[in-house]
């Protein structure tokens, strides 16, 4: 079962940024189901459609970051089985995955529809837009059980150390997303409409061609029929691992609500503003988030292996290597962030130019704080620690919600600028002291404890 980049053993650094690399152009790729929606519709379609957009975000965090934390945490034991050489237990746990990925997706569908409109209420979305922004979510919910299988498939061929061939695949369906979204909102003109059926259909592509090179390319995992029934011990196994992994993002989502509340109270062009900054943002991070994801595989194969000492250093170079990029990304998103704003935009306004320039001047300065966050989150998860995602998830939660019920109406919407920096540190300091406690039990090579 050995691989071209071998995460077990040689140059650790070499390692990383091998295995990173092809996962930061996949993340972009990923990324731009969003970013080219909100540009497109930002361009052609007005100021109100974007703000529905990016209203969205927060409750689409919510219901489908929560769906794909699940995916996160059910292969983890395919990288564990990996790293122990054990192909049967690889292909066991993958395809155990699969099928309870698929099955929760489709109950997903049926709840998100459910509160999609009390949620966009509860946010205290403006009447003016809440009417798009139900229209846009609604569309985008069928495509859920899609992502679950495209993420799931994406995360077992990390598992096993492949991180190049998702990243074709993506490429395929973000053209696919592009063209469609031309197509759809520019030339048909469907509005968001238009917007959430090309994402739909690019999440469709993403899945088949992943499912496709997980069921009959991968050389790594041997997934038989047996392997797709549904085993209550396997699969409460995984849901174990994945739960916590999923209640973070609910947590921390239901703060990003309350955040997302607070903004909409400013209007919609301070949302627009805010949507277009936060995009830009989230662009910024992927270079830091690609670190931390090859954290959980290096991490997750070495344990497998019982490599803990490779593991402590792994850690602590990736720490490191993500706080430079940090660094960097912190002055690339303060010099060419509000340039990047103006794409959103189909005209001059100073509202929406001055609301996103608070927001990058705000993140530009405490973008270290996210890497501490993402790089030890995903090392504890790929120990199979994934409570430590919820411990985290409060933290962010109460970052979030002091400054959209507390500070915000003292401070006005310089105090949102801070909430994600805030929610950053209170983060960190509990995921510091976890690794710690868990770094102690690595040297004496016990990790078995309150796992």
């Amino acid at each position: 079962m050995r691989q071209k980049n071998d995460m077990l053993s040689g140059n650790v650094i070499k390692s990383i940024l091998v295995f990173a690399f092809p996962i930061m152009l996949s993340q972009l790729l990923q990324y731009n189901y969003a970013f080219v929606d909100n540009i497109i519709v930002g361009r052609y379609a007005g100021t109100n459609e974007l703000a529905a957009v990016g209203n969205v975000g927060a409750i689409n965090s919510l219901i489908i970051g929560a769906a794909l934390g699940l995916t996160s945490g059910f292969t983890i034991p395919v990288a564990h089985a990996f790293g122990a050489r054990d192909r049967r237990a690889v292909a066991k746990y993958a395809g155990s995955s699969i099928v309870v990925a698929f099955l929760i997706g489709l109950v997903i569908v049926i709840a998100a529809h459910l509160v999609s409109t009390p949620l966009l209420r509860l946010i205290k979305t403006p009447d003016e837009i809440i009417k798009l922004s139900a229209a846009y979510i609604n569309i985008l919910y069928f495509a859920v059980p899609l992502q679950m299988l495209s993420n799931n498939f994406t995360a077992i061929s990390r598992a096993v150390g492949e991180s190049r061939k998702p990243l074709y695949f993506y490429t395929v369906s973000v053209a696919v997303n592009f063209a469609l979204d031309l197509l759809f909102v520019k030339h048909f003109k469907w509005g968001v409409e238009g917007a959430a059926w090309a994402t739909m259909i690019s999440h469709a592509t993403a899945a088949l061609l992943t499912g496709i090179y997980i069921f009959r390319f991968n050389p790594h995992v041997e997934i038989k029929k047996d392997d797709l029934k549904l085993k209550k011990a396997v699969a409460l196994e995984q849901l174990k691992l994945g739960i916590p992994v999923s209640l973070q993002f609910t947590i921390t989502s239901v703060g990003s609500m309350a955040l997302q509340s607070a903004v909409n109270s400013f209007g919609a062009s301070v949302m627009a503003g805010f949507t277009a900054a936060a995009r830009v943002e989230n662009l910024t991070n992927i270079p830091i988030s690609g670190f931390g994801v090859s954290a959980q595989t290096f991490v997750g194969q070495n344990y497998g292996a019982k490599n803990y000492e490779r593991i402590k250093k792994g850690v602590r170079i990736i720490l490191i290597m993500n706080a430079l990029t940090a660094v960097i990304m912190s002055f690339i998103y303060y010099y060419a962030g509000p340039w990047a704003v103006s794409l959103f935009m189909s005209g001059e306004s100073e509202a929406i130019k001055e609301a996103a320039m608070g927001y990058i001047t705000a993140i530009s300065r405490c973008y270290i704080l996210v890497s501490v966050l993402l790089t030890l989150r995903n090392s504890l998860q790929g120990l199979g620690f994934t409570y430590a995602n919820m411990i985290a998830g409060a933290g962010e939660l109460i970052g979030r919600i002091m400054i959209a019920f507390v500070f915000t109406p003292l401070i006005g919407f310089s105090a949102v600028c801070y909430a994600g920096p805030a929610a950053w540190l209170l983060a960190d300091i509990p995921l510091i002291i976890i690794y710690l406690v868990k770094k102690r039990r690595v040297l004496g090579g016990d990790l078995t404890v309150a796992k």
